[in-house]
């Protein structure tokens, strides 16, 4: 069965997306069989950076939990798109999107969905794709869907900005977390400006959070210059950024 890495951040801002998609490219290169899932039901948009347009989408995440398809049917594989030189069985990539329709995104708001579909949808998908890991891009904040990832994950990966608004936020998830006796849960601060002390910050959100930090990415121009159109660690995969990206994805896999 496969690992499942739920990926969340407190606030929007923190580059979870991007983070999320990078990782899992950088993983199903390891030779995993990996999926994605986009729960942002309410601001979907991991799609973007994989070059994913959905105006060919037959289905989507919302056709699932509403009843219309199963869950496999709403994953695509972005194995080409995504990664050089794929071949065999392995590595393979797939991408289960949410609906980008204006009223789609209103029926959720306005009439919810039976979050506890979620799990099975998940173990059904990571059945029927064979996959390794699947990670789940969740939607920011604390809600009923950030609950059930925090559940049914085998390693909580939380993104977050050096700001005070990030601590105080962060610290509320990581203390669900501990309540939810999680296993593992690991940091990631993004984002860390230039001249900030790495190593005593890193000491200080261990301590406070009884966590641990796996990696501490500085903000970074070129990264902010693909504006979510592609994957940083395909298209700069020797620059110092990816190496700590690949970093925090064998740690992941270890």
């Amino acid at each position: 069965m496969a690992k499942i890495i739920a990926v969340h951040s407190f606030r929007g801002g923190t580059g979870k997306s991007n983070i999320t998609a990078n990782l899992a490219a950088l993983v199903a290169l390891g030779g995993h069989r990996v999926g994605i899932v986009d729960t942002d039901i309410q601001s979907p948009g991991i799609h973007v950076i994989f070059g994913f347009s959905q105006d060919n989408l037959k289905y989507a995440l919302n056709d699932f939990l509403w009843g219309n398809c199963q869950i496999e049917e709403a994953a695509y594989d972005v194995t080409k798109a995504a990664l050089t030189n794929p071949s065999g069985d392995r590595p393979r990539l797939f991408l289960i999107p949410s609906s980008v329709k204006t009223g789609e995104i209103a029926r959720v708001l306005r009439d919810g969905y039976d979050v506890g579909l979620l799990n099975d949808g998940f173990q059904a998908v990571s059945q029927a794709l064979s996959l390794d890991y699947l990670f789940i891009d969740t939607h920011p904040g604390v809600n009923e869907e950030t609950l059930l990832s925090i559940a049914i994950c085998d390693r909580f990966l939380l993104i977050m900005r050096p700001d005070n608004q990030d601590f105080q936020g962060t610290a509320v998830t990581v203390e669900l977390a501990h309540r939810m006796e999680v296993q593992e849960i690991l940091l990631i601060v993004n984002k860390v400006p230039l001249g900030m002390d790495h190593g005593m910050l890193k000491g200080q959100i261990e301590t406070n959070y009884r966590a641990q930090v796996i990696g501490m990415l500085p903000l970074n121009a070129e990264m902010a210059g693909l504006a979510s159109s592609e994957l940083f660690a395909i298209r700069y995969g020797d620059h110092p950024l990816t190496r700590e990206l690949k970093l925090i994805a064998h740690r992941i896999m270890t």
